[in-house]
């Protein structure tokens, strides 16, 4: 099984967990999951796999959605149309029980790693424009490892990782190809973005340039289909590829091209109406992508994997009902994603995946799927997971660290006493173990919004369901199995769970390395680097600062060697002192 020994699991959760079974039939039964049903979309059925064919290393494609909210997909019973989305998950595989990340970069860099926020540094926030900062470059890519095997690898879309310096570039860290923005959003049309008043700039690059002559105002959705199927065109499909399609939608600016809002003009709220319109060109921009795998020659062996990248921000539109909070908190509307799997590859096709899966799982499981290895030393947080989802075996993974993060504004109210003395309970973090979930310390907006807020020019906070958390209150358990909606707080019930769930935070907490969140840097601004968002930090300017550094040094050596001769019997004590200064 593909990971690093890293994680010991907390003995006598399970029984606990056990004695809830009673809970959570009643909570199944009260509150019950949703009837998920989709019909048959506009496209050609997928074509099945010629018995007894032969099966290479097969052809990946990730796709990656910005900002989806977990309702907003047909089968989730959204009013939003996605008969591409539902079409291909219905032939594929459901994954519901599903995990990602609350914010953009920590779910781009658990992905490509394989690796927890707090074993990378990016347990805090995300990657800024102007921050002098990106995924470490220690850290193996899983482009880098699938080119090992010979896959040919490109990217297209949002990269979001760091571009500070050329070497945290999507072309360095293992795609042969890049086409797409480095930020965390822009303009759809021009591609532009201002990070604060006046730091402004230009971000579509090919490679390692900016992409002027394709600045042609098509909306980047579309461009971006269209770079996948010259890509899927110019390519061998008798040789491996991986093919990483990070679309921008629908992250904000909300923004579409006018034919998509013909089904939508009767939602009032017009941020609801535009993010269904984005959605609706995304769905179909997926169709497109699919017809190109079939009709270039990679479909039979494919494998796609759709997956949004965290929760959904209701103020710009998205919907994560009947999930508890959204984009940015550790509730599971920030958290719990919309995934499927669809491949003529999988063994059990048209099914649900109700196992445990998360963002790091990607990693490991696709690497094996491509005949490659996984060294010993890479400390990995993911799981092989492929027999779960294709053959419907049980999942490897019993629990997930949602995050620690020791810099995020701390709760008032927090301490190492309602901590049990194990954990300060001020500092944000969250868990999972088997069907309990922890969080501590500040966990975000924590509202439900019911689709009936979106009915008004807002979402209305006054049609969203407000709860009000007795004073001081910095911990909260829920059992997720029973309590997917996390309703009913169990932390006073089940104190000892409580106990038991710090305990394997403060396991964690002492693998974590420190936190990368520098400030910001002058030089990133666009207006010193041709009007482009783009690498500043340039390794002459090191290596002239060093230097200049030695130069210092090896004079105030030579001045201190002087005085140090001047006196007899200091020679080697100042020599020693310089040494350890």
């Amino acid at each position: 099984m593909a990971r690093g020994p890293r994680r010991p699991c907390p003995g006598g959760i399970g029984m606990v967990a056990a004695g809830l079974a009673g809970l959570a039939l009643l909570s199944l039964l009260t509150c019950g999951y949703l009837a998920w049903g989709g019909g048959p979309g506009d496209t050609p059925r997928a074509q099945q796999p010629r018995p007894g064919a032969r099966r290479s290393q097969p052809h990946i494609i990730f796709i990656l959605a910005d900002d989806q909210g977990f309702r907003d997909v047909g089968y989730h019973g959204s009013e939003i149309r996605t008969p591409t989305l539902d079409r291909l998950a219905a032939e594929g595989v459901k994954l519901e029980n599903y995990y990602v990340q609350p914010m953009c970069t920590p779910s781009r860099s658990q992905l490509i790693t394989g690796k927890y926020q707090i074993h990378t540094g990016l347990q805090h926030s995300i990657i800024r424009p102007t921050q002098p900062n990106c995924l470490p470059l220690d850290n193996v890519t899983l482009p880098q490892k699938l080119k090992e095997v010979g896959y040919s690898t490109h990217m297209v879309g949002k990269w979001h990782l760091g571009f500070y310096r050329r070497e945290c570039m999507p072309t360095q860290r293992g795609f042969d190809s890049f086409f797409g923005s480095l930020l965390g959003s822009g303009d759809y049309y021009t591609h532009f973005k201002c990070d604060s008043p006046g730091i402004c700039g230009y971000d579509l690059y090919e490679n390692d340039n900016a992409a002027w002559d394709h600045d042609t105002g098509i909306y980047s959705t579309q461009m971006y289909t269209q770079k996948v199927q010259h890509i899927l065109a110019s390519h061998d499909p008798g040789k491996p590829i991986f093919l990483y399609i990070a679309y921008q939608a629908v992250h904000s600016p909300l923004q579409a091209p006018g034919r998509y809002f013909e089904h939508y003009r009767s939602i009032n709220n017009i941020n609801r109406r535009r993010y269904a319109a984005m959605l609706a060109c995304l769905d179909e921009a997926i169709n497109n992508v699919t017809l190109a795998l079939k009709r270039y020659g990679y479909y039979e062996n494919s494998i796609i994997i759709y997956s949004s990248d965290n929760g959904g921000q209701p103020m710009a539109g998205g919907s994560n009902w009947p999930l508890r909070g959204s984009k940015g908190t550790y509730w599971e509307g920030g958290i719990r994603a919309v995934g499927f799997v669809h491949s003529p590859l999988l063994k059990n096709k048209g099914s649900v995946c109700k196992e445990l899966v998360h963002i790091t799982d990607w990693f490991p499981t696709l690497i094996t799927l491509a005949e490659g290895q996984i060294d010993e030393d890479i400390q990995l947080d993911g799981y092989d997971i492929w027999e779960t989802i294709s053959e419907g075996r049980r999942s490897p993974r019993v629990d997930i660290l949602h995050n620690i993060d020791p810099i995020y504004t701390k709760a008032k109210n927090g301490s190492w006493a309602a901590g049990y003395g194990i954990w300060n309970t001020a500092i944000q973090s969250a868990i999972r173990v088997n069907h309990w979930k922890l969080l501590t310390g500040n966990p975000g907006y924590s509202d439900w919004v019911p689709p009936q807020a979106f009915s008004n020019a807002g979402p209305n906070r006054w049609h969203n369901e407000r709860v009000s958390w007795s004073a001081g209150k910095t911990v909260w358990l829920f059992n997720i199995s029973a309590d997917p909606y996390e309703r009913v707080d169990l932390s006073a019930r089940y104190p000892e769970v409580v106990k038991q769930l710090l305990r394997r935070l403060s396991q964690f907490n002492r693998t974590a390395v420190p936190v990368r969140y520098p400030p910001k840097d002058p030089r990133s601004n666009p207006k010193l680097n041709g009007g482009v968002w783009g690498p500043w930090f340039k390794e002459d300017d090191k290596k002239k600062k060093s230097d200049k550094s030695k130069g210092v040094n090896k004079q105030k050596k030579k001045k201190n060697k002087k005085k140090a001769s001047r006196k007899k019997g200091h020679l080697f004590p100042c020599r020693s002192r310089l040494a350890g200064g």
